[in-house]
């Protein structure tokens, strides 16, 4: 098993609540890390039907079955469940009771809030990100074979093809979480939607594009997009301004979580089609922006991310905000540096009036520390981070 850098924070929280739920789109390999963190806990699966009626029609019962120190997977399955948890926990007092996995639909239960609120520490478990693989024997990872095989661990422990792993990846996904999460009668149509998405990663959302290519609502693009965000597969990431409330009004930019799927979806089938094709850019640029995601959430750092676009044309493809610093970066794929690296993040910096680190972060192996700031080899995401 890869170690996974999230794993003691996790295990630190259990001595503190009753409760661990680790979120996370399917095969991120939460069920494995669950199970290496706790390995002595009693694992009781809600996927399985036999186990989900149990739990949903006897949930005393079942609880008293499972009475502590248990793995209770998919447990979004079951959401009655989670008042019962509350009530036991309440009663029993005992850290680190219970964990749940399952999908970012945890968050959308009103039953997590009302019910587990304050009994429960949430881990948001991504693929596996660069860092972890270098850690884990994986040091000559190029950077081509970082963006088309993703990070999804069981292509890594079993050397599996491709192709074959990412198809069957999505008709699971289509077949049982899509009629979990949303009752779509044309999943043909949302696959179709899902591959139209994949095309779209690194820009801005374009809900009138959207709907004009694929022939639905507004209306219907944002569930869709929604959809996409509570099973992990998508994230929207916010413009930056000052104005807090603009923040939440203004057009996100959406990425895939994983430039594996992104590639399958687009029909890249080997690793030799990546370095001609018309997306690169995007998809390198949201394997940068992934790489970030899985560092902070691994790390449990709180720095706030977004990108930055004004009017004028001035765009940073990054910003992270911690306190009154600001870190700005613009990604390129280009191996070469290019002759006036911050020409664009200076004017921005001007605009910010605040403390700003300038970065660029690219394709090739040579990193640079320069009078206006710094060039970042996509190796070195991490260091950089940490310097800072």
């Amino acid at each position: 098993m890869i170690k996974r850098i999230i794993a003691p924070y996790i295990k630190k929280a259990a001595k503190s609540f009753p409760i661990i739920g680790v979120l996370g789109p399917r095969q991120s390999g939460k069920t494995t890390l669950a199970k290496s963190i706790f390995p002595d806990y009693q694992y009781a699966n809600l996927e399985l039907p036999q186990m989900r009626h149990f739990a949903e029609e006897d949930p005393e019962k079942f609880l008293k079955r499972f009475s502590k120190y248990t793995i209770i997977d998919e447990a979004q399955r079951v959401p009655e469940l989670f008042s019962y948890l509350q009530v036991k926990t309440d009663e029993d007092k005992i850290k680190g009771q219970y964990v749940l996995t399952g999908s970012q639909h945890f968050l959308m239960l009103s039953s997590i809030t009302q019910s587990l609120a304050g009994r429960i520490a949430l881990f948001n478990l991504y693929p596996l990100s660069y860092e972890e693989l270098f850690k884990n024997n994986h040091k000559k990872l190029l950077i081509n074979h970082l963006i088309f095989q993703g990070g999804y661990p069981q292509l890594y422990a079993e050397k599996l093809d491709n192709n074959l792993w990412f198809n069957s990846y999505i008709q699971t996904y289509l077949e049982r979480d899509v009629s979990q999460l949303s009752q779509i009668e044309n999943i043909t149509l949302f696959e179709k939607f899902i591959r139209l998405i994949a095309g779209r990663t690194g820009q801005l959302v374009n809900l009138s594009s959207l709907s004009a290519d694929i022939g639905i609502s507004h209306n219907t693009v944002k569930a869709w997009i929604n959809l996409l965000q509570i099973s992990g597969l998508i994230t929207l990431l916010q413009p930056y301004y000052t104005n807090l409330n603009q923040r939440l009004i203004k057009t996100p930019k959406l990425y895939f979580n994983d430039t594996g799927l992104a590639c399958h979806l687009l029909g890249i089938n080997n690793i030799e089609q990546l370095d001609t094709h018309p997306l690169y850019g995007q998809l390198f640029e949201t394997c940068i922006i992934d790489e970030y995601l899985k560092y902070f959430t691994n790390h449990q750092t709180h720095s706030l991310m977004y990108f930055f676009r004004n009017r004028r044309g001035l765009e940073a493809d990054i910003l992270l905000e911690q306190g009154l610093k600001i870190f700005l970066g613009e990604i390129k794929s280009a191996h070469t540096i290019p002759s006036y690296p911050f020409n664009n993040l200076l004017k921005i910096k001007e605009l910010l009036n605040k403390p700003t680190e300038l970065n660029l972060i690219y394709g090739g192996t040579e990193n640079q520390r320069r009078t206006f700031g710094n060039i970042v080899s996509w190796k070195n995401l991490v260091d950089n981070l940490l310097s800072w």
